[in-house]
């Protein structure tokens, strides 16, 4: 997995590509941690994301909360695999997703 970050302002943009799997998501969740502080819009780019598992899921839940409290968070580029995934899990109604 790669993550490419880029800060504007308060606006946070990063770019998911590979496997956000039980491996990689601890990396995902310190790099977020790190870089949330004052910032108001997290935009997470999944274009280049393959694959989403149960740990991946609670990383983005926690990434939720996190910006719930402080502005909001956007994912968008979500394939339909990915997708999925969100819809079954009812992720769909807990994230905004364009």
């Amino acid at each position: 997995m790669t993550i490419e970050k880029n800060l504007n302002g308060t606006e946070l943009s990063a770019a998911i590509a590979g496997r956000l799997d039980t491996t990689t998501a601890p990396e995902l969740e310190a790099s977020l941690k790190e870089s949330l502080d004052g910032v108001t819009r997290l935009v997470l780019d999944f274009a280049a994301l393959e694959y989403l598992s149960s740990a991946g899921l609670r990383v983005l839940l926690a990434a939720q909360k996190t910006m719930n409290k402080q502005g909001e968070m956007i994912i968008r580029n979500v394939n339909e695999t990915i997708g999925e995934i969100f819809d079954v899990t009812g992720f769909v109604d807990i994230l905004t997703i364009e």
